[in-house]
């Protein structure tokens, strides 16, 4: 909304989980334990049951639910001004989807249009300055399928990534930053316990490896300091949008990264380029947005301080649950993909080179991002895979493939046991 002295007040409401999730209760003791909501293709094992998940907890429309809230007062350059933390009750009047939003958005008449148009000003005021800091644009493609009634997959895409989608993404991490800023700075001179979302600096080693790859594709790192390697980062990632074996080496250099976790000790975020970073904005499928409500609350007033060893504890936990769902996450859909490629076993496809082992080539169909193997002895030449995995020559006809290559193949074989797809190169596109 607009204030009285011309500045913009904006409110991010989270639902306040903590109000119906005992401390110590035996639903409590199971949510930690679960840490996480698991989203597998084709169903959700959520942290929290239905009746608060899709109910209580639910910020729906034309209902009073309950709140933590973040507001924010911004200047007429989006600058923040103030800040206010605290509870409260919402009565939302609207419930968008995303492409409800971003239509709205995009269409003069459309409802809200103006304040998302104002929403959407300063959540890329926002952005600007994260990447201006430092901050790395590690956008990489999400795979959806299409299930029938017996959940069997049907069709396979890519989710559109749209400007509503980046809207929401930094106004949470707005709030997620202020808040962990706030707890991180109340008591200087005795910090109190919080739980922080931290992401240490890449592996040098494994940059230096990273160089000598993208090196082959007149990509240049420049590993002089923190900064230069993620305006580096960027630079890929830009090239990513445009062609898809950028967006193959894009996904190497992630793996470059460390992993983000949850502590005690707050080294900051390297990824997001933030001193201070939390999660506060998902009580309902993360236990560690439910913990940073917690201590959020008791430290609006007075200072108040937990065990530090026991919340370390738990953050170790939290941050464990989070690689298995992770885990669960990516062999799902790994499933999804060869269970979808069974289907069309002896059709063509067009793929890309992925990957190289001493057996034959990965190669990656451009149409549904599964990935299968060629081996070399299935080829018409022989083949030297050389040590960076980036080549593999061809010893008699002289015919090289590199990583990123285009190429034409047919499915042979896709088995469910152990989720993988055996193809057959019937065609060099990249000659």
């Amino acid at each position: 909304q607009k204030l009285d002295n011309g500045h913009l007040e904006v409110g991010i409401h989270i639902a306040d989980v903590t109000h119906y999730l005992q401390e110590g209760s035996a639903l409590d003791k199971e949510a930690f334990n679960r840490s996480t909501s698991v989203y597998l293709v084709d169903r959700c094992i959520a942290m929290l049951p239905e009746k608060l998940s899709n109910n209580l907890c639910s910020l729906v429309p034309n209902k009073d639910r309950l709140v933590f809230s973040a507001v924010f007062e911004f200047d007429n350059n989006s600058k923040i001004v103030s800040q206010w933390f605290g509870k409260g009750i919402i009565h939302s009047d609207h419930r968008f989807t995303y492409d409800g939003a971003q239509a709205s958005m995009d269409t003069e008449d459309g409802h809200l249009h103006q304040e998302l148009k104002v929403l959407n000003k300063i959540a890329g005021s926002l952005r600007k300055e994260r990447f201006k800091n430092g901050g790395i644009n590690f956008e990489t493609d999400e795979l959806k399928f299409r299930l029938d009634e017996n959940n069997k997959p049907i069709g396979v895409f890519v989710k559109e990534r749209k400007p509503v989608h980046m809207l929401i993404e930094d106004f949470m991490l707005l709030a997620n930053r202020r808040v962990a800023k706030f707890m991180a700075t109340k008591s200087k001179e005795n910090p109190i316990p919080f739980i922080y979302r931290i992401h240490d600096l890449p592996d040098i080693d494994k940059l230096m490896d990273l160089k000598d790859l993208l090196g082959e594709y007149d990509v240049k790192m420049d590993l002089s300091n923190p900064a230069k390697i993620a305006a580096s980062f960027n630079i890929l990632s830009e090239r990513a949008q445009k062609e898809d074996k950028y967006k193959l080496l894009m996904s190497f250099a992630i793996r470059t990264m460390a992993k983000a976790v949850y502590s005690t000790d707050n080294i900051g975020h390297y990824g997001l380029s933030f001193e201070y970073y939390t999660h506060f904005t998902s009580p309902i499928r993360r236990y560690s947005d439910i913990i940073v409500h917690r201590l959020l609350n008791k430290n609006l007033g007075n200072n108040y301080r937990t065990d530090k060893a026991k919340l370390e504890t738990q953050c170790v936990h939290i941050s464990n649950q989070e690689r298995r769902a992770m885990d669960a996450e990516r062999d799902s859909v790994k499933f999804k993909q060869v269970e979808y490629m069974k289907e069309h076993e002896g059709e063509e496809f067009t793929g890309m080179v992925s990957g190289m082992i001493e057996k034959g080539i990965f190669v990656e169909v451009g149409e549904t991002k599964a990935e299968g193997l060629i081996s070399f002895d299935k080829l018409d030449d022989s083949f030297l895979v050389k040590e960076n995995r980036i080549k593999a020559i061809g010893t008699r006809k002289g015919r090289n493939l590199r990583l990123g290559d285009k190429v034409r193949v047919k499915i042979i074989k896709a088995d469910l046991q152990s989720r993988l797809i055996e193809m057959e190169l019937t065609d060099y596109l990249d000659d």
